[in-house]
């Protein structure tokens, strides 16, 4: 993964939906609606999406009073939680596999390398977020508890179906992209103030290689993207034989517009993804040797 984007990757980033195709699909759709809905109770996040028409009656203080606009401390309790137990299924998923490498004594095909890199960016992403604000003694122990039973749950998932755990995953990046594009929505319309003119945390500058002049509204837009990623890869790798496929990404990842605008490939794109890199690649090395004979 390289999380480095210009200003027009950021921007193309949508909110986008797969449509369940089998019952598996629609069973991991209403769990992931019923986790979010858990999710939303705990960080008392409504979803309501502010309008010029909201602010006619009321005054951004009177909409945080009344649990309609989230403050920044709200938005990054929401956000903490979060990336605090997005970091588990890469981890769990690359743990898994790296000990059936070694079990069978083969290659896994390029798979642990894309997991644990997704884990080191969630990782990431929370470690931003920690240099803005402390989380209190209460969201700790909800991060505590629930990365105990998620992290549990997910490892004997994957190990019944890797398939049905990269769905899953996928399904709930669906759910981050739409939280971190209503949040910037919320930022560039002025209705966190304390996040206008906020400069970008040095850890997420050197991280994401942003200017030095980058601002925290920079930050949430790459987080964003890389959320996206991980929803197209994960749909992407849910599509695949999880026994005899290897991970049509190991080499390199399509461009950001389309990482953030589709769901992700078809096994049959991603077959052809991965030969058109491999060949690109062994023309650039033969392009290389011949310069240097």
């Amino acid at each position: 993964m390289n999380p480095i984007y210009t200003e027009s990757d950021l921007d193309s980033v949508k909110v986008v939906y797969r449509e369940p195709q089998t019952m598996t699909d629609a069973a991991i759709r209403n769990m992931v609606k019923m986790t979010k809905w858990t999710f939303d109770k705990v960080t008392g996040y409504k979803g309501t999406h502010i309008t010029p028409e909201h602010l006619k009656n009321d005054t951004i203080a009177a909409l945080r009073e009344k649990g309609d606009l989230l403050s920044d401390k709200a938005w990054l309790k929401r956000i903490i939680f979060l990336e605090s137990i997005a970091g588990v299924p890469g981890m769990v998923g690359g743990t898994l596999r790296h000990l059936r490498s070694l079990r069978l004594l083969r290659r896994d095909g390029g798979w642990i390398h894309t997991l644990l890199e997704e884990a080191e960016n969630e990782r990431m992403h929370l470690l931003t977020f920690m240099t803005v604000a402390r989380p209190s003694w209460l969201t700790r122990a909800l991060v505590l508890g629930a990365q105990g039973v998620f992290y549990n749950l997910f490892f004997l998932t994957y190990l019944v179906s890797p398939k049905t755990a990269h769905r899953f995953v996928a399904a709930l990046e669906e759910e981050a992209v739409r939280t971190y594009t209503h949040c910037i929505g919320d930022v560039e319309m002025g209705l966190v103030p304390e996040w206008t003119d906020k400069p970008a945390p040095q850890i997420a500058i050197d991280y994401w290689r942003m200017p030095e002049d980058a601002s925290l509204l920079d930050v949430i837009k790459a987080v964003r993207a890389d959320e996206a990623t991980h929803r197209f890869v994960n749909h992407s790798l849910a599509n695949l034989d999880q026994k005899h496929d290897f991970n049509p990404f190991a080499l390199g990842e399509p461009a950001p517009e389309i990482r953030g605008t589709i769901p992700g490939f078809t096994r049959e794109e991603s077959a052809k993804y991965a030969n058109e890199t491999q060949q690109k690649l062994l023309g650039a090395a033969k392009e290389q040797q011949d310069k240097q004979s």
